[in-house]
């Protein structure tokens, strides 16, 4: 079953990949302007040479086959704009960034969340609960990057306690980190505090207190595996909202990973680094929405992969 399940899953991969491309293909190109367009214009003889080897003065259809082919053998090409790096080397130079912003993005949203929503069902209606339900709906409100000043304000400007922005030390993830994933902890916690209210309700939880089972032992070990479905359903689309979102805190923060490479070459008409950028995106929402499948079969056994 699980053989035939990734076999099912890389073939939609490799469709997905395809679609995506052609579609960013000719979005790219469909827009006004292009990578040679400057401030100040280039000689005809400079820009007609710089054309030529980017195949720029070739039709779309066969620029669209020579770059398709091109990916299919995992080279994504020369940067327009960054001419002596390839976007492989981009990518492996900023992945590993980007990677460790959100993973701690998403383990500090999932150790809040968690723990927001623990307290805020077992705690129900009392000052605790409405205070922490009334934090999770400003989370919810606030986008990243006006979180992101915020904490700048507070914590680099007031409080000298964290540095403003760049990268190389465990100090410079914790205020990215916090703007990226306090929103998601946010939706995290509501859910976690529906699911478990509705559990603790069911015959099975109150068997086990009639027992005598200790309240911590009620709520982690019999309660939480049925509560945690949802959440475990709203993480692929919780990693793809850190995975787009990432971009804008990166450019805030100075961080050098993908997220800003990729505003960038938006920007600037970058078509090969912008196209590589969107096919990784691409893979790691898939895998992640993959993972997550998993995570459910594994949580409730009732749940078939297909």
């Amino acid at each position: 079953m699980f053989l035939r399940f990734f076999i099912n899953r890389l073939i939609w991969l490799v469709i997905t990949l395809w679609v995506v491309f052609t579609v960013s293909f000719f979005l790219m190109r469909a827009v006004p302007g292009g990578p040679l367009d400057r401030e100040r214009r280039l000689d005809p003889q400079i820009e007609k040479n710089l054309a030529a080897r980017y195949h720029l003065d070739e039709p779309a259809w066969r620029q669209y086959l020579r770059e398709l082919g091109n990916v299919v053998r995992g080279d994504l090409g020369y940067s327009y704009r960054m001419a002596d790096f390839t976007v492989n080397e981009v990518i492996a130079q900023g992945l590993p960034i980007s990677a460790a912003l959100g993973i701690a993005a998403l383990g500090f949203a999932v150790t809040l969340g968690v723990a927001a929503g623990v307290v805020s069902a077992v705690a129900r209606n009392t000052v605790w609960d409405r205070a922490l339900m009334l934090a999770a709906t400003v989370g919810l409100a606030v986008p990243n990057f006006t979180l992101a000043g915020l904490l700048i304000i507070l914590l680099v400007f007031l409080i000298p306690v964290f540095p403003a922005a760049g990268w190389g030390s465990g100090a410079h993830l914790v205020l990215p980190a916090i703007s990226l994933g306090l929103p998601y902890a946010a939706s995290i916690a509501r859910l976690v505090r529906t699911g478990l209210l509705d559990v603790l309700n069911q015959d099975f939880v109150r068997t086990a207190r009639a027992k005598g089972v200790p309240p911590m032992v009620v709520i982690f070990k019999h309660a939480m595996p049925m509560a945690l479905p949802p959440v475990i359903s709203y993480l692929g689309p919780a990693t793809a909202g850190i995975i787009t979102g990432s971009p804008v805190v990166e450019k805030i923060f100075a961080i050098p990973g993908v997220g800003m490479h990729f505003v960038e070459a938006a920007i600037q008409r970058d078509y090969t680094l912008a196209m590589g950028l969107v096919l990784l995106f691409t893979l790691l929402l898939y895998c992640a929405n993959m993972l997550v499948d998993l995570g459910y079969s594994v949580l409730d056994p009732r749940v078939e992969l297909e």
